[in-house]
């Protein structure tokens, strides 16, 4: 090979290996990503672990709801009080509850005359109303007490409530339990208003997603 055409090739040689440096030191493209995947989110789901298909009672303007312990007469609080302590007592066996069920007989040995006095009262009302039928109404309604008060996501509200009132039951005479029946069942009834509020919003926020996400 002359020293002409070594030359040549030596610069040829240079100019490649420049071209590949130069390359090699280039900024690289950014990779391409693919487009992110939408994850929709999870759906609303009931409050308390409740079921998805509970009927929670209408409400009223004034906050309160028509349930069985809407627009009671004294006696009738009064009784609706004595129920809902019968179910906590039945219901309510966490240890932090245990006083409850001694409370509760308590309750009844003390009150046994305001309590009779109060039966037989409502009995007439019933039977004024309802005539010879009184005794099976009076006894569906008692149902339904029972049954309000032993919904099951609110039974641990509800015993923490009857803890609280079952004290105040203890602290206060048989003389005046008529007098404290409305409040004391009014505490007892928050529990569940606040249940039945936060159940609704649940099934609104489940409409606004099922409406953007589609149906489950």
């Amino acid at each position: 090979m002359n020293i002409l055409r070594f030359k040549r090739f030596a610069f040829a040689a240079s100019a490649a290996t420049l071209v590949a440096v130069i390359a090699a030191c280039a900024p690289k493209p950014d990779p391409v990503l693919p487009p992110p995947v939408a994850r929709t989110p999870q759906a609303p789901y009931p409050p308390m672990g409740a079921a998805a298909n509970l009927t929670t009672p209408r409400a009223l303007a004034d906050g309160t709801r028509l349930t069985v312990n809407h627009g009671l007469t004294a006696e009738q609080a009064a009784w609706n009080l004595r129920s809902a302590y019968n179910v906590a007592a039945l219901n309510c066996q966490k240890p932090k509850h245990a006083s409850i069920l001694s409370n509760y007989a308590a309750f009844l040995k003390a009150n046994r005359p305001q309590l009779a006095s109060i039966n037989r009262s409502l009995d007439k009302t019933f039977k004024a109303k309802y005539g010879g039928d009184y005794i099976r109404k009076r006894e569906a309604f008692q149902t339904r007490v029972y049954n309000y008060f032993a919904l099951p996501p609110v039974i641990p509200a509800f015993c923490d409530a009857a803890l609280v009132v079952g004290r105040e039951l203890r602290g206060i005479a048989p003389s005046t339990f008529r007098s404290y029946a409305p409040s004391g069942l009014a505490r007892l009834e928050s529990v569940y208003r606040d249940f039945f509020d936060r159940y609704d919003r649940y099934r609104a926020d489940l409409t606004v997603w099922e409406a953007r996400y589609g149906m489950r």
